[in-house]
């Protein structure tokens, strides 16, 4: 190889010392100059850079890499290339190798479980990604002081979702057992954990992961390979025909539950083996909590076969315990010991659709409500009884979100073309209130319901039957508040919860308020949505980390600390809007998380998807393209640090670059007319302050304008002389203000009023301004002349945000909630005048978007589509265990 010497500058990095070397890579310990930290670089070998297929082998990889944001993956920090060297920056990770580690005997057990866990919740990130390991083996996971980190996707390959044979077939040998690094030519694997259909050439897929993770959890327990030979020929004889003896034989004090999970993830037949990577996290999970200690059966978990039918092996123990109080059961019957859990799928042809609100589980335990999309994009809303088998679609619901449940289980109340509601078992639905926006919603014994409007501040109520809305709540101006979020009834039916969000996040918190008086109460620290739970507890999400914290909801006191409750649920911070629930009795539902994995796909503007842009990654807001279309900016979220950078990404290549490196939240790019520079907000003095910085030549940032206040860019003038952007002001909220570009840059306001302005963009012209706004009650699109003349019009009817101008500013697409996009003809001369808005398409899960300047295709961030359907996870006694 042609090693690379000690101060060689790639970029920002600085070469320490060559760490590994293979025929496809060289590995090297660097420091970045920037952040001040230290990183791995992979540098293609000079031997193999004029090589074409070889660069695009590392281009694929570094695609790969970037699409696996996971806490237990090796993160992908940059790429590059920089006088012909082609580079990966990666996380650079301090501990040994699983492998090291063995030489030293086999593990505990509580390490074996943990590491485990990691690792299959790993490998579940990246099959829903449609990405293969193909090397899975202890070379290949690095231990560290967080956990266990996976290593190596140098072989992995992209196939069809749910494991599906793409038709392709093995033609290469695999690596010996003593090789960690990836080869030159056609490696495909490590002999002894290879699986039996990649021995005899067949496709790989999830599943062969799985055995391969078998047999790695096999030798962490024992200390011992699973399958061995004297040679190449014994050893496949080995894996194609024996099994290893059970662990329990080499490891007494095993519990024959793990025994039960190795085995099925090495059976010979895919089939039988576990088949999702999820399956087995839950397994490991039951096992690590006691499961097989309490005598209790294990969960059954669907699997892909039997998807049309999937099977609840908890559901005759859920519906005992959902008829407890009337047959007088739970006095005869021994309660479990322990959580039991069951992972469900969605119907057959459908998603889970955590945007549109969590599953919602009935106050008597018996039921479970939820929405889902179908292959379409539409949402719908379901219910499915705990002692059957399949899901009832509500007809009626198209389009619904956040459901509810009236105190009773008589009614399902939920969002949709109004404030709506629907008898069970059946029957049409019916209007509470005609309003598309209501959110949250919570329902008390007297038949008031609280909610909150999209776009509103505060918390309203109305009659579950219908009738005038009150507000309920006042924002708190001398604490910075923004919004009043997710009320929930405590069991008194007369105070409730909600989250006041506030500029600064440190200001927010969980309140106590009343439908008897004003007061309120703050009882937590939090700055996302708690729920209370019976017996007493707050439940709320950390980091995808579901937790209970004791709570008194008798004197609004937290009277513990919390307690981790589940991992890896599915929280949305756009909508505030946590993926679980809680019955009275103790049944707990939750949906996956996909660690925020977004997608840039590009539209045509009859709603036919063209084709994804660059690689998966945890994107944030609106995509910018640039003004000659040839890049877009992007905020991008750290897998590893949680940071927020800015990204460019080429749109000929897909291939993306670092463009900030601050270790603070960089967000909301706008480019300057000519594409020189790119304005956003950072908050690296502590609050959201403007800067710009040249698009070439490296430059740092320069600070525009400083201030108390938060700031965001939105928009610049088309002849760069203005930037508008947004201020969050405690007394008015958020609203519209121009920076001037030159002169004194002194900056003044476009709209401060007691409403909420936001999405400023300027027409193609620069003669005017299209905004959105609540002054109506709810969000809608205006069009004011620039400057200002005190004229505006209206654009949007039923509810409008994200406008933008194409066409040389003879339209205007905006975004109609939840996911319509919507198209209006513009006329300015000799007056303004706007058609009536028409369907355009829908857009499912819209998390921000861009349109070309001509407007015939679209750019939307939607979070990014999954090899296998997220599960739902149902956990039947869930506060067992837990001390208030």
């Amino acid at each position: 190889m042609t090693t690379l010497s000690a101060g060689t500058r790639l970029g920002p990095y600085e070469l320490l010392a060559p760490i590994g070397a293979g025929g496809m890579g060289e590995v090297y310990r660097a420091k970045d100059t920037r952040l001040d930290r230290t990183v791995a670089v992979k540098v293609l070998p000079a031997h193999l850079s004029s090589s074409v297929e070889s660069r695009q082998r590392f281009e694929r990889e570094a695609k790969t890499i970037s699409q696996l944001s996971h806490p237990h993956i090796c993160a992908l920090y940059d790429v590059g290339n920089q006088d012909g060297v082609e580079f990966l920056v990666m996380e650079y990770l301090e501990g040994e190798t699983l492998s090291d580690r063995l030489l030293k005997g086999p593990l505990e057990f509580e390490q074996v479980l943990r590491y485990g866990i990691e690792m299959a919740d790993a490998l579940d990130k990246a099959h829903r990604q449609g990405i293969v390991h193909r090397d899975l083996k202890p070379g290949n996971v690095m231990i560290t002081k967080s956990g266990v980190k996976l290593l190596d996707f140098g072989l992995a390959k992209v196939i069809a979702p749910a494991g599906r044979s793409s038709g392709a077939s093995l033609t290469a040998l695999p690596t010996q057992a003593g090789s960690n690094l990836t080869q030159e030519g056609t490696i495909l694997g490590t002999f002894q954990y290879m699986a039996p259909e990649q021995l005899e050439g067949r496709e790989a897929d999830a599943r062969t992961d799985i055995f391969a993770f078998g047999a790695v959890l096999y030798e962490m327990a024992t200390g011992q390979k699973a399958f061995s030979g004297k040679s190449q020929a014994s050893l496949i004889s080995s894996i194609m025909g024996t099994q290893p003896p059970a662990v329990s034989a080499v490891a007494p004090m095993t519990p024959p539950a793990f025994d039960r999970v190795v085995k099925t993830c090495l059976a010979k037949d895919p089939d039988d083996r576990w088949q999702t990577a999820h399956d087995v996290m839950l397994e490991l999970k039951w096992v690590a909590e006691g499961g097989s200690a309490a005598g209790l059966p294990a969960p059954v978990v669907a699997r892909r076969k039997s998807r049309e039918r999937l099977a609840w092996g908890i559901a005759g123990v859920l519906a005992l315990v959902a008829a407890a109080p009337t047959i007088g059961y739970v006095q005869r019957a021994p309660k479990p010991s322990v959580p039991v859990r069951a992972s469900i799928l969605p119907p057959p042809g459908t998603l889970f659709d955590p945007i549109d609100g969590p599953p919602v589980v009935s106050p008597d335990g018996r039921k479970v409500a939820f929405n889902a999309k179908d292959a379409d994009g539409i949402g719908w809303l379901f219910v499915r009884s705990l002692d059957s088998g399949e899901a009832q679609k509500l007809e009626g619901t198209r389009e619904s979100y956040d459901p509810f449940w009236s105190p009773d289980g008589r009614f399902i109340g939920f969002g949709g073309t109004g404030l709506m509601k629907f008898e069970i078992p059946g029957g049409p639905p019916q209007k509470i209130a005609d309003m598309a926006d209501g959110r949250g919603c919570s329902w008390n014994r007297d038949n008031v319901i609280l909610f909150e409007k999209t776009g509103a501040s505060s918390i309203f109520r109305i009659s579950a039957s219908g009738g005038p809305i009150e507000q309920v709540t006042t924002l708190d101006k001398s604490r910075g508040e923004v919004g009043h979020w997710r009320p929930q009834f405590l069991p008194d039916g007369r105070h409730f919860l909600y989250l006041a969000r506030a500029e600064p996040s440190q200001n927010s918190g969980i309140y106590v308020g009343s439908l008897d008086s004003k007061g309120v109460k703050r009882v937590a620290d939090l700055d996302v949505p708690a729920y209370f739970a019976k017996p007493g507890y707050l439940l709320f999400v950390r980091e995808n980390v579901l937790v209970a914290q004791p709570f008194d909801a008798k004197a609004f006191r937290t009277t513990g600390e919390p307690v981790v409750v589940g991992r890896d649920v599915q929280y949305v911070a756009t909508w505030g809007s946590a993926a679980f629930w809680a019955s009275d009795n103790g049944v707990l539902a939750y949906e996956g998380a996909s660690h925020a994995a977004k997608q840039l796909v590009w539209f045509d503007r009859s709603g036919r998807r063209i084709s994804t842009l660059g690689p998966d990654g945890e994107y944030d807001g609106d995509p910018r393209i640039s003004p000659d279309g040839s890049s877009v900016a992007v905020k991008r979220l750290d897998p590893t640090t949680r940071s927020a950078d800015l990204w460019i990404i080429d749109n000929s290549r897909g291939i993306g670059s670092r463009f900030t490196f601050d270790p603070a939240r960089e967000s909301d790019p706008v480019w300057s007319p000519d594409g020189k520079r790119i304005f956003f907000s950072s908050n690296k003095a502590g609050i959201g302050d403007l800067y710009q910085k040249e698009t070439t030549g490296g430059g740092s940032e320069t600070q525009l304008l400083k201030s108390d206040l938060w700031k965001d860019p939105i928009d610049v003038s088309p002849d760069g002389r203005w930037l508008v952007y947004r201020q969050r002001d405690p007394k008015t909220g958020s609203d519209l203000w121009l920076l001037p570009l030159t002169g004194d840059r002194k900056p003044t306001p476009l709209l401060a009023t007691p409403f909420e302005e936001d999405d400023a963009r300027f027409s193609p012209d620069g003669r005017w301004i299209a905004y959105r706004s609540n002054e109506t009650g709810k969000e809608e699109v205006f069009v004011q002349p620039f400057p200002a003349t005190g004229q505006k019009f209206q654009v949007s009817t039923s509810s409008g945000r994200s406008p933008r101008w194409t066409s040389g500013g003879r339209e205007l697409v905006y975004l109609e909630l939840p996911d319509k996009r919507k198209l209006v003809q513009i006329q300015t001369a000799p007056s303004f005048q706007s058609s009536a808005p028409t369907d355009l398409l829908l857009t499912p899960h819209p998390q921000g978007s861009d349109v070309t300047r001509d407007g015939q295709r679209l750019l939307i961030n939607m979070p990014a589509a999954e090899g296998a359907p997220n599960p739902m996870t149902l956990v039947l006694n869930w506060t067992s265990g837990l001390r208030k």
